[in-house]
């Protein structure tokens, strides 16, 4: 056991270094700073750097805490953010948070964490901790990350550096407290490998820490986001029978969660964010060819198919008011994957928007966090002829449906996320609502 690290660990002298500075690996950041280790950010984009140094958190949205948190860690000294990977020299542990995407046949991409093994292993210090927070394929730690660092560095692993994984568990609107308040599964290497992460997150983490290898480690990720996706494919495809059979999906939905054992999920406009639209194919490229692999494909089908179906709920509720596809001004209710959040990754507004477009349309978005369609929301449903809700904003529960209705040229409403229930006085459309 590498006793000195673990001390380290244990008094908060060690230095940490964390790559990736988003919405993973600044909340990381700076709870570790606040823990009162001396935390190392590097991250590619000097713009964010900048903005990180300066005190003014690059997050934006509602997310409580983080802010006021970084600021602060930052104004004490005890984090500091670079692009360069030589400051990493001095750091006794490294965390890697980047993006891990699937290309459009559904392989893994690994672009950034490629390129972060190949430039850390030439600063990495002797005996350093390296821990990968990025969710992954099954197999990614010992197929990709140990060769590369292996590689770059000239080092051996558990013999010149310990190498772990620890999936982050985190969704935006709750960093901190998904950081702080959820267990977390640690890999490692070695057990020695296993005991000095453990001892790291103990530090932050006020739920279990669970130990045990690195694939099980990777699978436990990548399985609890497919079943969710899958399970968010049975309500959406419950939700099209009930608008089929003239029904209410949400009524239902009421009725059967209250048997016990049954906890069916939220239909919708579709499933966004970083994480769960691809980690149920990084689950399936695991098995290689070696299972077969039928229930998770379909499940991204139906979430997949979403945003076009509300797309032509659009349609049809625009022609049977008789409006003109030309002419026709659409307002898009939300660009955001997530209720009062600023992030865009695989945003179901993206689809629906193209299918609109193709169908001789050009929406006006609205987006109250992110900059480019912030605006005068007012002012855009003034002479409106449609609006289509897609993320449930707090700005867009808030507003008076009856004034709404005035303000439109046209009273075309579709609400893809159950924001307001049945209305009168709309031509109306809602997802799960026949």
């Amino acid at each position: 056991m590498d006793q000195s690290l673990l001390s380290a660990i244990e008094r908060k002298t060690a230095t940490l270094g964390v790559i990736g500075l988003g919405y993973v690996g600044l909340p990381v950041a700076c709870l570790f700073a606040d823990a009162g280790f001396r935390v190392i950010g590097l991250d590619v984009k000097a713009d964010r750097v900048a903005q990180i140094n300066a005190g003014d958190c690059p997050i934006k949205g509602q997310e409580p805490g983080l802010a006021a948190l970084m600021a602060r860690v930052v104004a004490d000294g005890n984090l500091t953010a670079t692009s360069n990977y030589a400051a990493l020299r001095v750091a006794d542990v490294i965390t890697i948070n980047v993006e891990t995407p699937v290309d459009a046949q559904n392989v893994p991409r690994y672009a950034a964490l490629r390129a972060v093994c190949q430039s850390l292993g030439p600063n990495l210090k002797s005996g350093a901790l390296v821990i990968v927070e990025s969710t992954v394929a099954p197999g990614t730690l010992d197929g990709l990350v140990r060769p590369l660092l292996e590689a770059s560095s000239g080092g051996q692993v558990d013999r010149d550096f310990h190498l772990a994984v620890c999936p982050e568990r985190v969704m935006p609107g709750k960093l901190l407290a998904n950081l702080r308040e959820m267990s977390r599964v640690i890999g490692g290497s070695s057990p020695e490998a296993e005991r000095l992460a453990l001892a790291l997150y103990r530090h932050i983490v006020q739920a279990d820490l669970d130990t045990t290898d690195c694939i099980t480690a990777e699978l436990v990720k990548t399985t609890e986001n497919a079943y969710r996706d899958v399970q968010i494919a049975f309500a959406n495809e419950v939700a099209l029978i009930c608008e089929a059979t003239g029904s209410d999906v949400w009524r239902l939905r009421e009725l059967v969660n209250k048997s016990p054992y049954r906890q069916m999920h939220l239909p919708g406009t579709g499933v966004g964010g970083h994480c769960i639209p691809k980690d149920p194919w990084l689950l399936a490229y695991g098995a290689g060819d070696r299972a077969p692999i039928r229930l998770i494909p379909a499940g991204r089908a139906v979430n997949e198919s979403m945003p076009l179906h509300v797309a032509e709920m659009t349609l049809s509720a625009l022609d049977q008011a008789g409006v003109d596809r030309a002419s026709a001004r659409v307002v898009v209710l939300g660009y955001a994957y997530l209720e009062n959040s600023d992030d865009t990754r695989h945003t179901p507004a993206g689809p629906l928007v193209a299918r609109l477009r193709q169908a001789g349309i050009e929406p006006i978005i609205h987006d109250p966090y992110v900059g480019q369609y912030q605006g005068d929301l007012a002012a855009l449903i003034r002479g409106a002829d449609c609006l289509v809700l897609t993320v449930r904003h707090d700005a867009y529960l808030a507003l008076d449906l009856d004034w709404v209705h005035d303000a439109m040229r046209t009273p075309v409403l579709i609400d893809g996320r159950n924001a307001w229930g049945r209305v009168e006085g709309f031509i109306w459309r809602s997802v799960g609502r026949g």
